[in-house]
Parts: C-alpha cells; sequence; structure tokens
C-alpha cells in the first residue's frame, strides 16, 4: 500500500506540475482527480498482474487512494505552485512518509492486538505474550510472558489510538506544530 501511494504521489505531482501552467483555474481539482484516478488504475492494473493475491488483499483499499487527502493536498499545496522535479520529489517524501506511518500503526496494532509480527506468514514471530521460544517464555523471562492479546487493537478503531498518539509524540516534541486557535 505504500509504494502504490507513493509512486501515485510521486507521479500525479510530477504530471500536475508540468501542466500546471496550462490547466484552467476554474477545473483545477477535476483535472488533479483524472490524474490521480488514471495512476491508481494503472498501478492496480499493474499490482493485479504481477501479484494477484495481494491485488486481492488490497484491492478495496487501493481504490481508495483516488480520494486520499495526502494526494491532492500536495496537488493543491505544492504541486500546482512547484517545478516538476521539486513536486516529483515532493510526492516521493511524502509518500514514503505515509508508508512509514502505516507500517508503524501496523506493527503497534498486530504486537498488541495479537502479540507477534508478521501473523500467518511463514515468517511469523511471536514477542509478547504466551509463547513457545525459550526466550519469551514466562518461566524464563517475566516481562513479556504476562501480555494477554487486546482484540480491540485488532480493529479499525485502533489506527485511530495509535495515530492520535502519534501526534501527542510529534506535538510534544515541536511545539510549533501546535495549532492555537
Amino acid at each position: 500500500m505504500a509504494v502504490a501511494v507513493t509512486l501515485v504521489t510521486a507521479f500525479s505531482n510530477l504530471f500536475t506540475s508540468m501542466l500546471r501552467t496550462t490547466i484552467p483555474k476554474s477545473i483545477r481539482m477535476i483535472v488533479q482527480l483524472v490524474i490521480i484516478a488514471t495512476l491508481v488504475t494503472i498501478v492496480e492494473q499493474f499490482l493485479k498482474a504481477v501479484n494477484f493475491p495481494v491485488y486481492k488483499q488490497l484491492s478495496v483499499f487501493i481504490g481508495l487512494i483516488i480520494t486520499n487527502c495526502i494526494v491532492m493536498g500536495r496537488l493543491e499545496a505544492y504541486a500546482m505552485a512547484n517545478k516538476p522535479w521539486r513536486s516529483f520529489v515532493d510526492g516521493i517524501g511524502n509518500g514514503l512518509g505515509y508508508g512509514l506511518i502505516l507500517i508503524i500503526v501496523a506493527v503497534f496494532r498486530e504486537l498488541l492486538g495479537k502479540g507477534s509480527l508478521m501473523a500467518g506468514s511463514p515468517l511469523e514471530m511471536k514477542i509478547i505474550g504466551a509463547s513457545d521460544l525459550y526466550w519469551i517464555n514466562t518461566a524464563t523471562n517475566p516481562w513479556f510472558g504476562w501480555y494477554m492479546n487486546n482484540n480491540l487493537m485488532v480493529l479499525s478503531v485502533a489506527a485511530m489510538f495509535i495515530l492520535g498518539i502519534l501526534i501527542w509524540i510529534q506535538r510534544s516534541r515541536n511545539p510549533k506544530l501546535v495549532d492555537i486557535s
């Protein structure tokens, strides 16, 4: 998902920046949506052809990239006012930042919800809670063996909790980010 958003953000920034002087102000949002929708369709079809099992898992979410505020916001705030190369790099940076947040949220949700990482794959690692691994077992390591999985963290609402905590941490570290209205 992070790769898809990064590609769509970078290339939509590039194409919008290249067309910024020719796009009439009255239809700029429509043109931007067409660019994003075209790129999302290309990414979706490529993923469908190259890795169908991943496509099946992400198909619903890939379509939502079209309405993603990060993509649209970067087009309006940056690509419409800057040159193509800078806009492309801005799109890559924002896409990678979005991907990093997705990974952080996923790690915390899975770790606290299931007590493992990469559950369901051959690389599954049981980190906290009851385990057969000697270094996590309650008898040898009382720090992690006591944890009981929290099923709330598996639900989508847990992502909002984690995002709220991440925003709180970031604003605590950088008070200039706090909006005082």
